[in-house]
Formats: structure tokens, sequence, C-alpha cells
């Protein structure tokens, strides 16, 4: 019989400790701590109050739990001295059948693993889908973790024990994620589209209009029209748009949506969670005969991350009526302008105009997301609610400086551009780290022409200011223009500093963020509220209408634009129960 909440909120103390046993590996004390915060709302609750057990427990009693754990295809598993939960597990990711070579270099780095860190390397072996983890991804995994720092190590393991757990509790409750693992499989199957030269290399790559691109947006469509969307259709800059009809005549519609294109060699959840995660809310009421008092458009955008040409959020910025034309006169790599491929691709360029919404026909604009970023992983939530979009600017800059013999030239007689960049590097993350949420960054640096004996006579370099109000830029950059001033007088330099982008903050409607709230707090977990240091595409629509972002745990530290990019069916699963919580408050409102 399938455990229920009912049953374990119900139970004695020594009931409820039974029947949560072996979900931490001999560790019967997190659950009977964890126990004490009964009645559990849902299984999420459960989930979190135990992780936050393991999470207060301190340094000793983390390692002891850690240490519990039997080492991956490990002399335990060949004496068959696992727990019933391990055997399962291990065999489920096929360690139990490993070749003698598979065996041999399992073996060799969990010696290296223990010498290194003193306790066992842990991996939830049946992966973010639940269903198990191919061998060799699981020795790259331990190969690659080898050369983690200790703390950041032992963080990973006590992270992978927690989702071990998520995966026995499942198996307790009998409770599969079924829109979670459609939402998961959707992300996978549409990864299968990557551009040339990174394609073959097993590497994700979806760039504006090209093949591997048009086939994304084919799936896509395709997929909202098996979902009983009523109006599917690629618009004039390849967005796909999909509409689902409200209850009655002259409704407004809630949009929502995000970008299907990707950075180069990057993640397959980036942007396109937020299409499949509504895609799976809109299936359901489709299944159930439902309409609502709105309509939902849900768009997958053709255009986020500026890979191909250099204009950027091109998809989202079309329903703005932010479109260039002169952007159609931009060339790729290759030479060929936006223009052709618009072209090539069937788009009608002449309707691009016509795409600009009617604010008043929208109630607002949601998105949801995975977070990018390591906040949500580090303290053990699935979900964030996002306060504002940061706002940033961005400037490509030349420290000029004088080349001269790197022997010869005394030091205090050195007009060295790449050293006074470096100066000002310090002074970027010093002052950022000022504000707390204001982020600096110098992503490119390089010396033309350089030679391992010349000064650096030059060095060319970029500049990214982020915050989240327009004014805390704006003081940033200020204090940050003013030190380069400073260091290139003090050094003798000349500089050029050229802004090529700035953004203005986008902070969420107070109303719409607090239907994320009211979603995340009714699922029983706890309401986490933060910035996004990201741009999205929701900071185009925030020009012209409310708009509130939802944020999605990721794996590996949140890890994002990296094929290592990853999150789990649970916490989709979560993300879609958020999503249809909020069209249960939005339909409660727009009752007459």
């Amino acid at each position: 019989m399938a455990l229920t909440l009912e049953q374990l909120n119900a139970a004695s103390p020594a009931e409820a400790l039974q029947l949560l046993d072996g979900l931490y590996e001999h560790s019967p004390w997190i659950a009977e701590q964890a126990l004490a915060q009964r009645p559990f709302r849902s299984q999420a609750h459960l989930q979190h109050a135990l992780a936050q057990v393991v999470r207060t427990a301190g340094q000793d009693a983390q390692l002891a739990l850690i240490r519990a754990h039997p080492e991956l295809a490990g002399k335990a598993m060949v004496a068959k001295n696992l727990t019933a939960e391990s055997t399962n597990e291990q065999s489920k990711a096929g360690l139990t059948q490993c070749t003698p070579a598979e065996f041999e270099r399992i073996q060799a780095l969990n010696a290296a693993y223990n010498e290194r860190f003193g306790f066992p390397f842990i991996l939830a072996v049946r992966g973010p889908r639940g269903t198990g983890l191919p061998k060799q991804e699981i020795i790259d995994t331990f190969a690659r973790r080898l050369d983690n720092h200790p703390e950041f190590e032992l963080a990973e393991a006590l992270r992978n024990i927690h989702r071990i757990a998520e995966i026995r509790l499942n198996d307790k409750f009998a409770a599969e994620p079924v829109l979670g693992n459609d939402v998961w499989d959707w992300q996978e199957k549409l990864a299968e589209h990557s551009d040339p030269g990174f394609a073959e290399k097993g590497q994700l790559t979806v760039t504006y209009l090209t093949d591997a691109h048009r086939a994304c947006a084919q799936r896509i469509s395709h997929w909202m029209r098996d979902c009983g969307f009523d109006e599917v259709e690629v618009d004039a800059v390849g967005n796909v748009v999909g509409r689902y009809h409200a209850a009655g005549e002259g409704a407004r519609y809630l949009i929502t949506g995000s970008h299907y294109d990707t950075v180069r060699n990057g993640g397959k959840y980036d942007g396109r969670l937020g299409i499949f995660v509504p895609m799976a809310c809109v299936r359901e009421l489709h299944r159930g005969g439902k309409r609502l008092p709105f309509g939902i458009e849900v768009v997958g955008f053709a255009e986020e991350e500026g890979q191909r040409y250099k204009a950027t959020f091109l998809g989202s910025g079309a329903l703005i009526g932010d479109f260039n034309p002169a952007w159609l006169d931009q060339k790729d790599a290759d030479g060929v302008t936006m223009r052709a491929a618009m072209q090539h691709a069937g788009l009608c360029i002449d309707d691009i105009a016509k795409l600009k919404r009617d604010p008043a026909q929208y109630l607002g604009f949601i998105e949801v997301h995975i977070e990018q970023g390591p906040v949500l992983n580090e303290l053990d939530l699935p979900l964030g609610v996002v306060t504002s979009i940061n706002g940033s600017v961005r400037f490509i800059a030349e420290m000029i400086g004088t080349a001269s013999h790197a022997g010869t030239t005394p030091m205090d007689r050195r007009r060295d551009a790449a050293v006074a960049v470096a100066e000002l590097a310090l002074y970027v993350e010093q002052r950022a780290a000022q504000d707390g949420d204001s982020v600096g960054t110098i992503g490119q640096l390089q010396v033309p022409a350089g030679s391992i004996n010349v000064v650096p006579g030059r060095c060319q370099f970029s500049l990214d200011l982020r915050a989240p109000t327009d004014a805390q830029r704006d003081a940033l950059v200020s204090d940050v223009k003013e030190q380069l001033a400073k260091i290139a007088a003090r050094r003798g330099l000349r500089y050029t500093l050229e802004e090529s982008m700035r953004a203005a903050a986008a902070p969420s409607a107070p109303a719409w963020q607090h239907h994320w709230e009211r979603a995340v707090d009714a699922l029983g977990v706890p309401v986490f509220r933060m910035p996004s240091g990201a741009g999205h595409d929701a900071m185009k629509l925030n020009e012209i209408m409310p708009q509130a972002m939802l944020f999605v745990r990721g794996l590996n530290s949140g890890i994002s634009h990296n094929p290592l990019e990853s999150t789990t069916n649970n916490d989709m699963q979560l993300a879609v129960d958020a999503f249809t919580q909020v069209l249960r408050q939005l339909a409660e409102e727009q009752q007459p």
C-alpha cells in the first residue's frame, strides 16, 4: 500500500518513523527530527523539512550521513550488503552489471575520491528523470567532481543525498511526477536538433533561423496542436504562438512563454522550460474540457540569446513593437544577412510590424525559467519568486599604454595596459560586492599581438555591470567609471570606453509577484524572493504590461549556458503545479 500524507500525519512518532525508514541511509535521526514539524501539507513540504534537518545539523553529523552511504559499485555491492534501496538504485543504473574495465575504472575513482575528500562519492544514480543514469555519465560525473573544492563537494554530496531521498519518497508515496516527466521529455526531444559543427560533437546549439532552429519551431508547433491549442502559428520573426481560447468571447489573454534558441554548446532547459510548463497546463485544461474566463497565449520566442546576429530579444521585442529594420542588414559570421535568413525561412518581413501586441488585450505576462545560478540549489529550495530582473549596462573598452621590452623596462617606468585592466577588475569585484546583489564582470580581456617578452601596450576588455534597480546600477557604473579614470591617470595611460548596451531593470508587478508567492505557498514550499541577474524575455514585455517570473532550481550548482545545466522531474512538476495555481487565482479574479 502506498503511503499517504494523512497516514503519516496521524501516525504515532514510532509508527511515523517506521513509515519513513530507509529515506536517508542508516540515518533515522533525520526523519525523527523532521517529524516534529507535522502536519505536513505536501510531499514537497516533507522533503524540505528533511533537508533542513540536515542543513542545520552541523558538519560532523553531515559527514557521518555521507559516510553512511556505500561506494558506487564498491565492496558492499560485491558482498551484497547494500540496503534494499541502494541495491535497487545501483541496479537501475546498471552498476551491478559493470564490465571488468568499468568496474576497474570505478574502483580507481573510488580510491582517488576517498583519498581526496575522506568520504565516499555520492550520486543520485537514478538521475533527474528518476529512471537511472547511463554508466558512462556516472563515470564522467565521478571524474569531474574529483576536481571540486572540498567544501563545495561536501555540499554537492548532500544535495545528491537529498535527491536520493526525494526519489525514495516518490516510491513510498507511489507519487509519479507525470507532468514533470512530460516537460522533461519534451526538452530532451527538442535537444535532438542542433546546428552543424555542434551536433556532430553531441553539443546543443540552436541559433536564429538555422535548420535546427526551424526544426525546433516545427516540433513545438506540432506539440502545441497535440496539447489542444485552438490556434498555432509561426509568426513573422519565427516565434511559435499557441492560443487557447477563453470560455467567452472578447476576453483578454494571459501571455506567457520563453525562448527556444540557445547559446553555443548550451543547456537544454534555459528558456525552453518556460514554454513547456504552460503547454502542459493547457493540455490538462483541454483534456478536462475546461475553459477559463481568459485566454492563454504561449509564445516560444525565436531569439533571445544574440548568438547569430548582434540584435537580441528579436522574438519578444517584436511583440512590443521594438524591431529595428536596420537589423535586417546585419550579417552573421558567414556573411548571411538577417533579411536573407528570414526570406530563406519563409518569414514575411512586411508583417513584423503587425506583431505588436495591444496591452489592453492582455492581463499580463508571466514566465517560468530555470534559475541559471546556485542560490536555490544551495538553499535546498525548488522554487524562487523573482522580485526584479536586473538592469544592466555593457561597455567595450581599451586601455592604451606603451609596449616595451619586458627585460629592460624597469617596473616603475612601465605603462602596462593589462595590469591596469587587472586592477580595474579587482575594483569591480570589490565594488559590486558592496551592494550584495549587484554584479560586475570583465568577461573579455585580450592583449592584441601580445608577446611573452613585451610589456602590454594595449588591452581590450569588456565590462558588464548589473543591479536590481536602475539607480543602483547607475551608481555602480558611475563608481567604476570614476575608478577607471583614476587608474589610467595614475599609471599614465589613456583609454576608450564605448557603451554597447543598456537595459532597464524590470521590477515584478507587485500583484503578479504575489500570485506566484501564493502559488508557491499553496504547494507547501517556503516562499523565497530573489532578483534575476540574467536578462529574460519578461523584461521586454515589462515595457508594455505587468510581468512576474518564477525560478526553478537547477542541478550541478545551478550552472547554465553549459551542457551540465539540468533540473529534476520533481521540480518541473512543482513548476507546473505552481503555474496551475496562478491560473486558478486569475480565474477567480476574472469571474463576474
